[in-house]
């Protein structure tokens, strides 16, 4: 590893002129918003697949496919289909969403259909509308397996923008490009260990956020609840 060059260029000086720091910014931007827009889209579309035998076939059938085009076919087609310059960072965007969405659609449906049935009955029992008991039962339920799909999609989110650095949009993957056209190892390692640090970074966010929200699941939770069961059972 070339430490001098990596510090002469962490603020400015590669072929992109935007440096290292500047490049990781981009990587940032272009990951987040995918992986939030395809969890998000996942949770309605994956809850009707869970309720609807027509749906969830139509619906992961659709998106496994769209899964299994190559992604430089899909930076391709989708400025084509929305009328904008292939350069534009949109299309990143847009396509990463798509493969975000694929892997997360069969994680949120798995969740969904993972709630007990007799939990769902126990709340419409009790007077809980279909929107009380989305909220306040199955979602809460679902939440680990949604966490785990969510954590798979950063990752795959987070290699992938690489690819739209052959279609000219800036990322991290612009210093595996220059790295090999110039035979220059340090700039491409250099990017292969800023993408995994934030693969990293976004895994722990997503973790962090997990036991926060559902406190319930975390590890010391279920240990306090299997030391209980047990004390009953002995009683």
């Amino acid at each position: 590893m070339n430490w001098g060059w990596i510090w002469a260029n962490f603020f400015s000086g590669t072929d992109s002129n935007t440096g290292i720091w500047g490049l990781t910014l981009d990587h940032l931007s272009l990951s987040a918003l995918p992986i939030v827009l395809g969890f998000l889209l996942s949770i309605p579309l994956g809850y009707w697949a869970s309720r609807s035998r027509v749906a969830r076939s139509v619906l992961l059938s659709v998106f496994s496919l769209l899964y299994t085009l190559p992604s430089l076919v899909l930076l391709v087609v989708v400025p084509v289909a929305l009328g904008l310059a292939i350069i534009n960072p949109a299309n990143v965007i847009v396509a990463l969403t798509i493969y975000a969405l694929a892997i997360m659609l069969r994680s949120s449906t798995d969740a969904f259909m993972s709630v007990p049935a007799d939990i769902r009955e126990a709340a419409r029992a009790i007077g809980f509308s279909s929107w009380q008991r989305f909220i306040s039962v199955e979602l809460p339920l679902a939440g680990p397996v949604l966490v785990a799909g969510i954590r798979v999609v950063s990752v795959s989110t987070v290699s992938l923008v690489t690819v739209g650095s052959f279609i000219g949009i800036d990322s991290l993957g612009n210093l595996f490009h220059e790295g090999n056209e110039s035979a220059f190892p340090t700039e491409i390692w250099t990017g292969i260990v800023a993408v995994l640090v934030i693969a990293i970074v976004f895994d722990l966010i997503i973790t962090t956020a997990g036991r926060i929200l559902l406190p319930w699941n975390s590890r010391g939770s279920r240990r306090r609840a299997a030391k209980r069961e047990l004390a009953e059972a002995v009683a």
